[in-house]
């Protein structure tokens, strides 16, 4: 295990490198001038030019980059052209938020799916649900979905508040509360995709000789589910859980707007619309870094479920 572990972080270190020097050079020479920007549209270009040579923005790209990722792994990412506060605090503030929405929203999304299609009870009860809300999920944006939300649960029933986000000092309920519909609009994308992958392999793993045996012998249906299909069936699931994790991140962007949650989605669409572009570099990286930590952590557990991955 130690051995596959070393030869996938060969392969993780040098793409991160590649990947956030192109993050790097995209945001700094091909949006525009990071002096033009702080200086303002009325710059004259001799106050732009002692900027960019105060600050080394004349200097080579690579030069640049290299002075960039040394102060970041320190956590020093700089400071806001906006706000001119230190981006490492402002990510620090923003982080728990998209932290705990995507946590519970990758929780809900993997326990229901596997809950819905492997007990037998469920199966039978809410399995016509299960595929109508796959449906939704798969064809509804997350936008539509989340203003459809607002409007049944806040704007006419009244149970739950339109927006924002409540710590956990207010209150569980209240916090809780507060996260209901975020989650509920991220995680229906993903239950969606989970219950169609996790069934279809199911299904299939269902008609193998073992599983026929077991039932032969006259083993319980949930018993046979669970023990047998199940470890089985979750191995392309597993997969597909370390693929999808850069397409929650930009979930949780149009989420966190939709719902006008604090988070790091929301600071990502603020630095974007202001060309804030230490923010923006910051948001990158640890957008690839966390995406990349995420795929090494999912292929991990699949080669531990599966030992013939690590041959």
């Amino acid at each position: 295990m130690i051995r596959f572990l070393l030869r996938r972080l060969c392969w993780v270190l040098p793409n991160l490198i590649i990947l956030t020097f192109l993050l790097f050079a995209a945001v700094t020479q091909w949006l525009g001038s990071p002096a033009g920007m702080m200086l303002g549209t009325d710059a004259s270009p001799e106050a732009i030019a002692d900027l960019n040579a105060r600050y080394g923005f004349d200097r080579p790209v690579v030069v640049q980059y290299v002075d960039w990722i040394t102060s970041a792994l320190s956590g020093d990412f700089g400071r806001s052209y906006i706000s001119r506060q230190p981006v490492s605090t402002m990510i620090a503030n923003a982080a728990p938020v998209t932290a705990e929405l995507a946590f519970w929203a990758m929780l809900t999304s993997i326990v229901l799916c596997l809950a819905v299609n492997s007990l037998t009870v469920a199966k039978m009860t809410v399995g016509t649900i299960a595929f109508f809300v796959c449906i939704v999920g798969v064809t509804v944006p997350n936008f539509l979905l989340g203003a459809t939300l607002i409007n049944v649960f806040s704007v006419k029933l009244g149970w739950l508040p339109t927006s924002g986000w409540s710590p956990w000092r207010n209150g569980a309920v209240d916090h809780l509360t507060h996260l209901i519909m975020p989650v509920m609009t991220l995680s229906a994308f993903y239950f969606s995709a989970f219950t169609m992958i996790y069934r279809a392999e199911y299904n299939d793993v269902r008609q193998q000789l073992f599983v026929r045996v077991a039932a032969a012998k006259g083993v319980t249906d949930d018993r046979i589910s669970f023990v047998h299909i199940l470890p089985n069936a979750v191995l392309p699931l597993v997969t597909y859980i370390g693929t999808s994790m850069g397409g929650l991140v930009g979930g949780a962007v149009i989420t966190e707007t939709i719902f006008s949650m604090p988070g790091l989605g929301r600071l990502f669409v603020s630095a974007v619309a202001g060309s804030d572009f230490p923010v923006m570099l910051a948001m990158g990286m640890i957008t690839l870094t966390g995406v990349m930590i995420l795929n090494l952590l999912a292929e991990l557990t699949l080669a531990a479920l599966n030992p013939q991955i690590r041959i």
